[in-house]
């Protein structure tokens, strides 16, 4: 049975209010317990205005040989399947350099996921964490979402017995699966998210990622042809009226956008879908029963494509950084959060504003 989200305090200052999501006394112990949700219910942030991108991925050596060195065995690199994911051992993502994180960028970009093990990461502390994200492109702050303390840009992933806010979300529907691409509703949508778990369960808690470059590139041509001209609208209404309706504080105001529907990515050139059933309300000049009747097409496409997904086990370490841009993810949430013996699913997510989405002869996102 789901709850609502636990306050147990609140800490003000002159400047900040904050009400802790999580039960103090039950994490007593936990390492990680700097790093639980927290809502910031004072601070207010202007609209995102537009920014001059430049992808580190365009400037990468495509055979990334300082990536993934041939000559290192240490270096383990093995695709989860034909089509995404790839899974990289024995380099530490907090010991890259720039050449390095060049190269990974364009190895997210094509391959939409990749996952890193044995990691340190969420011990190298919160400014080496931001640091390493900026550098991929600006930091977003989701505008509704529970955050680390004094640290808005991670987005904070939690959910256990003290706060079941993402389960009571899914409540009223069958399953937990619900793909999105993050925030996809900004001007300028995000390029690369990193997601860091700090504690995972022994079993369950999965993500699983859908290429939205193999979900176009399986589309017949008239279908392709028919989206490469079409916008859709991605709206962050809904968010923000649902945040405001379970009583959370909304820091931005919420807008739409209009996005093409077939995207064109900068640094590779290929196409992929860029809709999503989190987000993508409409499509843009159709009537509402063709608009319907088009996304129901394309979301069951996206969801059942098991041969263009990839479902990533959580292991103590574990970091995944994936591109919005060519994919759709999804948290399956098929743990009971009550029983001590599955333990505790909590992390961070460090997101990173990327491009205006640009599709196939020119044609741009739009908004009033």
């Amino acid at each position: 049975m789901s709850t609502t989200t636990t306050t147990v305090a609140e800490t003000e200052t002159a400047l900040l209010k904050l009400t802790l999501a999580y039960d103090e006394q039950i994490h007593e112990q936990y390492k990680y317990a700097a790093y639980l949700p927290v809502y910031d219910e004072k601070t207010h942030f202007p609209a995102l205005q537009p920014f001059e991108f430049n992808d580190r991925g365009l400037v990468a050596n495509k055979e990334k040989p300082n990536l993934l060195p041939k000559d290192n065995p240490e270096v383990k690199s093995s695709k989860l399947t034909p089509v995404i994911g790839t899974e990289i051992r024995g380099l530490q993502l907090s010991q890259l350099n720039d050449l390095q994180k060049d190269e990974l960028a364009l190895l997210i970009a094509e391959r939409g996921v990749v996952i890193f093990r044995d990691q340190d990461f969420k011990d190298v502390g919160v400014e080496k964490q931001k640091e390493f994200g900026r550098y991929f492109g600006p930091l977003h702050i989701h505008p509704v979402g529970a955050h680390v303390k004094d640290n808005l840009e991670l987005h904070n992933i939690y959910l256990g017995p003290d706060n079941e806010y993402r389960n009571k979300r899914r409540a009223k529907r069958l399953t937990s699966t619900g793909y999105h691409s993050d925030v996809s509703y900004e001007h300028q949508p995000p390029g690369i998210t990193i997601l860091t778990l700090l504690s995972v369960p022994p079993t369950g808690g999965d993500t699983a990622w859908a290429s939205q470059t193999a979900a176009y590139a399986r589309l017949s041509p008239p279908i392709q042809a028919l989206l490469e001209g079409l916008r859709a609208e991605h709206s962050g209404f809904p968010q923000a009226e649902g945040a405001q309706r379970d009583g959370h504080f909304v820091r931005r105001d919420p807008i739409k956008s209009e996005h093409p529907i077939v995207r064109v990515h900068p640094a590779t050139g290929q196409k992929a879908l860029f809709i999503n059933p989190g987000f993508t309300k409409r499509i843009v000049g159709l009537t509402d029963e063709e608009s319907e009747a088009l996304l129901k097409l394309l979301f069951t496409h996206i969801s059942l494509g098991q041969d263009f997904q990839v479902r990533v086990r959580w292991e103590e370490g574990t970091v995944a950084l994936w591109d919005n841009r060519v994919t759709a993810h999804t948290a399956i949430s098929d743990y009971n959060v009550h029983n001590p013996q599955e333990g505790l699913r909590h992390g961070f997510r460090i997101t990173t504003l990327g491009d205006r989405p640009t599709g196939v002869n020119g044609l741009t996102s739009i908004w009033e």
